[in-house]
């Protein structure tokens, strides 16, 4: 990777939140009927044009199967976000294959553009994740919306009670928590049916038992995941 010889803020690997990046392996990604499509796209040798664009809701595990490409392909991680305006002379380049996380919500629309054409025109392949499909992401670029049009879509969906149960188990793994049954049981028996509450939960859990120095029990739950916490039916 290169701009104008050396790497900055807009080429660096994508910053993970702290330990996330080394739970994101093939070995901890749990498959499922909610992310088979995604799967098989993403096992293909070849794509349209050389991109594929994943979307789905927060927490269906795109960022998870975005980074086990990555390692597989030795793609360089970016998050769009990140991007930033700059000279044609000093914009990002990049050799090799590219994942590109968040690609909905892209800083500067001109350098998401140019990844992709200077990635067709090596023979290289990117993968993009979003929230939105492209056909409603907005781009000011008339010739960066005509690319992501023609972009091949795959997506992930809300993940089934079996994948849920897991997805708990592995998100409290992950950062090391020590939670007994019956609080797991009952936290999946109460928190919404998607994988995005199923990760903040977590995240609100794990920082209120640190800023604490309580154990997570179903009291500490009740305390900070009053507005995601479900009734008994």
């Amino acid at each position: 990777m290169s701009r104008s010889g050396q790497a900055d803020g807009v080429g660096r690997q994508l910053a993970f939140p702290l330990g996330q990046s080394s739970v994101l392996t093939a070995a901890r990604f749990i498959p499922a009927a909610s992310n088979v499509a995604a799967r098989a796209w993403l096992a293909r040798p070849q794509w349209p044009d050389g991109r594929l664009w994943l979307w789905g809701a927060p927490g269906t595990g795109k960022t998870h199967l975005l980074t086990i490409w990555a390692q597989q392909h030795s793609a360089k991680i970016l998050d769009a976000r990140d991007f930033v305006s700059h000279a044609k002379a000093e914009r990002i380049r990049i050799a090799g294959h590219v994942a590109i996380d968040n690609a909905d919500q892209a800083g500067d629309e001109a350098t998401l553009l140019h990844l992709l054409n200077d990635a067709m025109a090596q023979g290289d392949r990117v993968l993009m994740v979003g929230r939105l499909p492209p056909s409603r992401t907005k781009c000011v670029l008339a010739d960066l919306a005509s690319r992501l049009r023609a972009t091949a879509t795959t997506a992930t969906s809300e993940p089934e009670d079996e994948l849920r149960a897991r997805l708990l188990l592995s998100l409290l793994a992950g950062r090391q928590l020590v939670v007994s049954q019956q609080v797991t049981d009952w936290l999946w028996r109460h928190l919404p049916r998607t994988g995005n509450a199923l990760v903040e939960a977590v995240q609100r859990l794990d920082d209120a038992a640190l800023a604490q120095g309580v154990p997570i029990t179903r009291a500490l739950a009740l305390s900070v995941l009053p507005d995601l916490l479900q009734p008994d039916e």
